[in-house]
């Protein structure tokens, strides 16, 4: 294993330094087209008759359990450290658009995304029951703010646009996390599918996620607030991401929940009333670091998750139309509720559109169908997501500077 984490993370810095040096794409995406165009060369090779080096290095990827590997691992990380750098006063005035549509939003989009799901597989064959659609519908919800941020800024978007982006995303994935697991959940069980088992499944994922984050960071921002000593309360960041989760898993419980409701609280209220400037400094470029190198790994990983994909042509008809059914989803209930609160709550002209082209699809919809149970209908699901992931990271992610400058032209002066 020493030896696996060495040759990974060596090529995650051999890719982000080519792309820094040569290629010049946003980090994220950039070493994700670097894996994909260095998986595609593999796969050249090996058609032509050297199947040594491919086999060697699919055997490699083999080894990785990528769901493992995000859901259980690096997925407290990065949800921690995104929710840390989140303004609570700025998240409290957006609430009611944010709660929304990572709550509500989700759902509908499950449903929808997932009936549309069932009603293409029939078009073109593909045998799926409807709870299996609507189990991808849910895995496919979760979106990915970490490959459009930096964008975001290099555009100009302004802070308002960040924080409903960020926040909703972070909200969004540990809801569809919840709806996914209750979904799968209830398509694995024997008894039929029932709002009272789904509610109650929901309750306890979603629920003992919040009381769980609130509990765990209190309690280290306690015990940050009683010493002045940036090494220990780094650690404690540390302990709090790695102890918290595993317990959460240990709970059933969410711990993507959990760890983004602790991030908010030892990102606002510890940073305030517990931490010194020297303390904030250290616990800030920590935290970066250990994101923007996560997601490096994790972006290179999808970009090579391609040599494993089994790829059948006869899949890719589905793709297009349920993007443009997820775009149009997305569109709806983003816009739909903006437009409600609207009369109460003033939003940036354009908003809308820069939510719903935003919204990528991530490594989170490749881990969650990567473990998907060994049933029948599990290939084209996969190939199905990560075909979506590949577009909405490459296109969407590529593209969505040019909205948001369009919007902040449009109305420079607006303010939410």
């Amino acid at each position: 294993m020493l030896n696996l984490t060495a040759l990974f993370v060596s090529v995650t810095a051999l890719f982000a330094w080519f792309n820094a040096r040569v290629v010049r794409l946003p980090a994220t995406i950039g070493v994700m087209v670097i894996a994909l165009i260095f998986s595609l060369g593999l796969m050249g090779i090996h058609h032509l008759g050297l199947t040594l080096v491919t086999d060697r290095a699919e055997g490699w990827l083999a080894r990785i359990d990528f769901s493992e590997l995000l859901m259980e691992g690096m997925l407290s990380f990065l949800l921690f450290a995104g929710a840390l750098h989140v303004d609570l006063g700025q998240l409290k005035r957006y609430r009611w658009s944010i709660g929304l549509l990572a709550t509500v939003g989700v759902v509908i989009s499950t449903l929808a995304v997932g009936s549309a799901a069932w009603w293409l597989f029939g078009l073109f064959d593909i045998q799926v029951p409807w709870i299996w659609c609507l189990v991808f519908g849910a895995l496919i919800a979760p979106t990915d703010p970490i490959a459009v941020l930096g964008i975001l800024r290099s555009a100009g978007a302004p802070p308002d646009m960040e924080v409903r982006i960020v926040g909703e995303s972070l909200f969004n994935d540990g809801v569809a996390i919840v709806v996914f697991s209750t979904l799968l959940s209830a398509a694995t069980a024997e008894e039929a599918l029932t709002v009272g088992h789904v509610s109650l499944l929901f309750l306890q994922e979603a629920g003992g996620g919040i009381l769980l984050g609130v509990i765990i960071g209190a309690l280290v921002y306690r015990l940050m607030k009683s010493i002045d000593q940036y090494q220990v309360e780094v650690l404690l960041s540390l302990a709090l991401v790695t102890g918290g989760y595993a317990l959460a898993l240990k709970l059933h419980v969410s711990g993507p929940i959990a760890m983004v409701v602790a991030g908010l609280i030892i990102g606002n209220m510890a940073r305030i009333g517990a931490m010194s400037d020297n303390t904030r400094a250290y616990m800030d470029g920590f935290w970066e670091l250990i994101d923007e190198m996560l997601n490096a790994i994790l972006f290179v990983l999808i970009g090579l998750e391609l040599l494993l994909i089994p790829f059948q042509w006869a899949y890719f008809g589905v793709v297009l139309p349920l993007i443009a059914i997820m775009l149009a989803t997305r569109f709806m209930t983003i816009g739909i509720p903006l437009a409600l609160l609207r009369r109460w709550f003033p939003f940036r002209p354009g908003m809308t559109r820069v939510l719903t082209w935003g919204g990528l699809r991530g490594g989170i919809s490749v881990a969650l169908a990567l473990g998907l149970p060994a049933v029948d209908y599990r290939e084209p699901l996969v190939l199905i997501t990560y075909l979506i992931v590949l577009f909405s990271i490459l296109v969407q992610g590529l593209t969505i500077g040019k909205v948001v400058e369009g919007v902040v032209n449009q109305s420079p002066q607006a303010r939410d």
